[in-house]
Formats: structure tokens, C-alpha cells, sequence
């Protein structure tokens, strides 16, 4: 009942990328291999801080399971000033896109379509971050439906912007991949209003002391000490598959635009998996709150069971029906020029059904631990995972030997297994049952007539 509204979320957000991709396909091949490069590296930039303010939900989750509810509200403001003072922090990389992008080696005209893209995402990059503290609140109380509504109106918000400012319909311009990426902001924004009118006006909002704006500079320093953690981890992991696509992208235009194409169409099947993931989080948390590891415990097998069959039948589809997948991309695209490129993603969906068995593993208890509070050990595993079995070998790869792009897959195959497994023998491990990240509740004071 929790995971299901996440899960249909973040596939609402998959489709949001797809379609995004899909037009951009039909714009040009050079849009289209820009924006993945281009968006994956704004997001892993604001993952550190998207994830960090998203972990309120953590401390939220827990407080609920405690019976400490009048601990949600300031919780939920202090992830608010985070965004705001992450989304400053973000600025100085607006006009530092240029010397980024021109670095990387990919063909003019990609990297001027990377520059505007990343550009406009990071002016808008308040959005995101306030939009993951205000779906916190809802996600770590356990009702996430709300979630579900605001980013059911994004996505459609964001859909017909697409359509009307890439191809200039209905007297808009036709501004082409900069039309993409305000469409995406403007998404973001009307999400922003949204969940912050719907929790400033709640009826409840005393009990759970919304109206606290003030800053708790002690709960502020503990959301960072276990958030920050949270974010790095996001943040490492997505550093290693921008170097990757970057790396990939040297190789010409039309593996940049297969590798893009593959990872898109891998969202269909990784994003309802982080929702699920979440719901797991969010179950952990609250039995860690009430101290009920049993149930928690409960909660990550039932959540690892769901994702598993999920990417059992998404997987096949990949291997199986691949050119379902490829349709929408081939729809108004120049087919001579979109041939080589459908071909290569069909082998690399092999690779993607391969490590999605793995990446259930991977999310569901790295997501379980997480929400005991063990962040540390997840940023120390993905930092040396990364490095070890991504960043270096596809540049040793590709830079020293040239064996090609189907060799850098290989390469991040095995590290997405090996992220599995490990997450799978720490929470085995169980160190987590014994962690928390809430302070501990004020013992009951006794005053000298006897009472409470």
C-alpha cells in the first residue's frame, strides 16, 4: 500500500524522461545524444543535495514510529532551508558549462546543445530539491499518495510543454533542446506549489507542528550528518555513469546516442524500483522508530521480492521485445540515419536485462539500510565500487586498449552485480537493527508532588 503510489510515481517520472527522450529523438539525433549526457550530469551534481534534504523522510519515518509526531513538522523545514541553500550553492555552475562541456570531446554541435540543456536545468534546480524535502513529509508518514497526484500533474504539465516548446505547435516558438529543459523546470516548479500549499494548509498541521519555521540547529546538524551520506551515494553513482557515458560519447555520435537510448529506456524498469525502495526505507525507518526489527526485516524481503519479479519480466521484454522499446524513437526520426543507432541498442537491452536482476538487490537494500541510518557504509562501497570496477576499467578500456563500447558495458554490468551482492551481504550482516538516526527520546521528569 505505500510502495505501490511510489512506484507508479517514479514510473511517472521514467515516462517523463522518455518522452522528453522520444521527442528530442524526432527533433535530431544531436538533441537527443546532448540531453542524456547533458541531464545526467546536472542531476548527479544535485543528487547530493536532492538526496540529502529527501532523507528527512528518514528521520520523519522515525519520529512517526516513536509516537513522536510533533518532531515531523521541524524536520520538514529544516530539509526546506537545505534546498534553499543548496540551490544557491548550485549557481556558479551556470556559467562554468561551457569549459565543462567543451572538454569532453563530443561533436560541436552536441556540446552547444549540452551547454543550454544543463544550464537551464541548474537555473531551476530549487524545484527539485524543495520538491524531494515536501514529498519526504508525506513518504516518511507512510502516505504517499499525494506524491503520486503532484507528480501525475508534473508529468503531464511537462509532457505538453515538451510538445509545444521543442516543436514550436500552437504559435510557441520552436526552441528545440533549450524548449525541453523549460518544460522541465516549469514541471518542477508547479510541483513545488503544489506540495507546499497542500502541507501549509493541512488541517493536522498543529500535531505535527508545520508551523515551526524556526531552524533547530541540533536536528539540522544530525539531518546532514546521516543525509549527507545519502546524497554522496547518489551522487558517487552517478558521477561513475556520466564518466561512463562521457568516455562512451568519445566514440562518435552514434554509440552516444545508443548508450543515451539504452539508459532511457532502463529507467522504465530502475525507477519503479526506486519508488519501491523507498516504500522499503520508509517501512525500516518506522519499525526501527517502534523498535520492531522483525517487522523490518519483514518489510526488505517483501520489498526484494516485488522488485525481483518485476525485472524478471521487464528483463525479458528487453531481450525479447526490444523493438517495442524502439518504436516511439523511430516514430518521426530520420530513419537512415536512426538505423545504426537502433541497432546498437538492441544488444546493449541484453546487457541492461542482465544487471536488472542485480539492480533489484541493489536498490531494495541499500534502500533498507539507509533507512536505519547506515549511509556511511553505502558511500564507502559505492566510492570504491565505482572507481574500481566503472570509472577506471571503461577508461582503460576505451582510452588504452579501444576495445569499444560493447566492452565499457561490460564494465558497468558487473559493477551493478556487484553493488547487489554487497548490499545483500551487509544487511545479512544485520548492523543495521542496531542503528537509528533520530536523538533518543527525553525521559519522563518527575517533579516533587509525584506526577509526570
Amino acid at each position: 500500500m505505500i510502495a505501490l503510489p511510489l512506484i507508479l510515481s517514479n514510473g511517472a517520472y521514467a515516462v517523463q524522461q522518455f518522452v522528453d527522450r522520444v521527442y528530442l529523438a524526432w527533433y535530431s539525433p544531436e538533441a537527443v545524444a546532448a540531453a542524456t549526457p547533458a541531464g545526467i550530469l546536472n542531476f548527479m551534481i544535485m543528487s547530493l543535495f536532492i538526496n540529502t534534504a529527501a532523507y528527512v523522510g528518514t528521520f520523519i519515518a522515525q519520529y512517526y514510529g516513536a509516537g513522536r509526531v510533533d518532531r515531523v513538522g521541524p524536520t520538514v523545514w529544516q530539509g526546506v532551508f537545505i534546498s534553499v541553500a543548496s540551490a544557491i550553492l548550485l549557481l556558479p555552475l551556470i556559467p562554468a558549462a561551457g569549459p565543462i562541456f567543451s572538454l569532453v570531446g563530443h561533436a560541436k554541435v552536441v556540446v552547444g546543445y549540452e551547454i543550454t540543456y544543463f544550464r537551464i536545468l541548474t537555473a531551476g534546480s530549487i524545484f527539485a530539491i524543495l520538491n524531494a524535502a515536501f514529498g519526504a513529509f508525506y513518504s516518511g508518514l507512510g502516505r504517499t499518495w499525494p506524491v503520486l497526484w503532484v507528480l501525475l500533474l508534473s508529468t503531464g504539465v511537462n509532457v505538453v510543454l515538451d510538445f509545444l516548446l521543442i516543436f514550436g505547435s500552437v504559435g510557441f516558438p520552436r526552441l528545440g533542446i533549450e524548449g525541453a529543459a523549460i518544460a522541465t523546470v516549469a514541471a518542477s516548479a508547479v510541483s513545488t506549489v503544489v506540495f507546499a500549499a497542500a502541507i501549509l494548509l493541512r488541517r493536522d498541521r498543529r500535531t505535527y507542528r508545520l508551523n515551526d519555521w524556526r531552524i533547530d540547529w541540533a536536528l539540522m546538524r544530525r539531518i546532514l550528518r546521516f543525509g549527507i551520506p545519502s546524497g554522496l551515494q547518489i551522487m558517487i553513482d552517478m558521477t561513475g555513469f556520466t564518466t561512463f557515458i562521457l568516455l562512451v560519447g568519445r566514440l562518435g555520435t552514434a554509440s552516444l546516442a545508443a548508450t543515451n537510448l539504452a539508459l532511457n529506456i532502463n529507467m522504465l524498469a530502475f525507477m519503479p524500483v526506486i519508488g519501491l525502495g523507498i516504500a522499503v526505507s520508509v517501512l525500516v525507518g518506522q519499525h526501527i522508530g517502534d523498535g520492531n526489527t522483525r517487522l523490518a526485516e519483514y518489510s526488505t524481503y517483501s520489498g526484494v521480492h516485488l522488485a525481483f519479479v518485476y525485472m524478471v519480466l521487464i528483463g525479458a521484454a528487453y531481450v525479447l521485445l526490444p523493438q517495442l522499446f524502439l518504436l516511439p524513437f523511430m516514430a518521426n526520426a530520420d530513419t537512415v540515419r536512426f538505423t545504426d543507432v537502433a541497432k546498437q541498442v538492441r544488444i546493449l537491452l541484453r546487457f541492461v536485462a542482465v544487471y536488472s536482476l542485480f539492480d533489484a538487490l541493489n536498490i531494495t537494500f541499500s534502500s533498507a539500510i539507509k533507512g536505519a541510518g547506515d549511509t556511511r557504509f553505502v558511500v564507502i562501497m559505492i566510492s570504491m565500487l565505482s572507481i574500481g570496477l566503472l570509472t577506471v576499467p571503461t577508461a582503460i578500456m576505451l582510452l588504452v586498449f579501444g576495445w569499444g563500447m560493447y566492452a565499457a558495458w561490460t564494465a558497468a554490468t558487473f559493477y551493478i552485480i556487484s553493488l547487489g551482492v554487497v548490499f545483500f551481504l551487509r544487511f545479512r550482516h544485520g548492523a543495521w537493527k542496531k542503528m537509528r538516526v533520530i536523538e533518543p527520546s527525553p525521559e519522563p521528569q518527575v517533579i516533587e508532588d509525584g506526577s509526570v
